[in-house]
This record gives C-alpha cells, sequence and structure tokens, in this order.
C-alpha cells in the first residue's frame, strides 16, 4: 500500500535547525511532484515548499525564502526539508505530500497521498 513516512522532527532553539525527511513507497515516486505542508494548533494546513518530479523547480512561501530548502532523492523516494533560522512560528505539525498534476501546489486537495506528519517545537 502507498506510504509516506516523515521524520526528523524535534524540538529546538530558535535559530536552530532541523533536516526533515520523507520516504515514500508503494507508488512511483519519481513521477510525483511533492510538497511539504505544516499545521499549528487551531490553523488551516498550508503550504511551505514544493518540488516537481525531477526535482529541477522549487517553490516556497514567502515566510520560508532563504531559511528553508526543499530536496529530494529519486534513487531512495526521499523528500527531505532543510529547516535554518528556526523561529518561534515555525512550530507545527510538518506533514510531506505526493501528487499527480498539481496546479496550486498551496492547495491540499491537489496531493493524492499525506504522510502522517511530524512534530517540529521551536521555542527557548
Amino acid at each position: 500500500q502507498v506510504q509516506l513516512v516523515e521524520s526528523g522532527g524535534g524540538s529546538v532553539q530558535p535559530g536552530g535547525s532541523l533536516r526533515l525527511s520523507c520516504v515514500g513507497s508503494g507508488f512511483t515516486y519519481s513521477n510525483y511532484a511533492m510538497a511539504w505542508f505544516r499545521q499549528a494548533p487551531g490553523k488551516q494546513r498550508e503550504g511551505v515548499a514544493y518540488i516537481i518530479p525531477s526535482g529541477g523547480r522549487t517553490l516556497y512561501q514567502e515566510f520560508v525564502v532563504g531559511r528553508f530548502s526543499i530536496s529530494r532523492d529519486n534513487a531512495k523516494n526521499t523528500l527531505y526539508l532543510q529547516m535554518n533560522s528556526l523561529k518561534p512560528e515555525d512550530t507545527a505539525v510538518y506533514y510531506c505530500a505526493a501528487g499527480l498534476s498539481v496546479r496550486n501546489w498551496v492547495e491540499p486537495s491537489q496531493y493524492a497521498y499525506w504522510g502522517q506528519g511530524t512534530q517540529v517545537t521551536v521555542s527557548s
């Protein structure tokens, strides 16, 4: 069956770094666009970063530009999110998502598969 499994979350102080990973299985990973979303308590799920199937193009929400970097290794069916200069407002559960024919990358309904999420907490 299809699975997306995130890892790498945790607690970090403001200004710190974390690297999230997401391993996919049960589908042709290299055909799918991938994205990272996050959801903070009481808020809607929001898109963070997006990468096309080949990895040749990436998109970011403005609130993470210059701090986060999305990448993928299709040989390992793995998606990454390098998060630097973390802020308390980055605290959320982070999800990876996979989609075909994504037209609006920040719209959750564009994605067919989702991981279970990994908690990121930024606090002093």
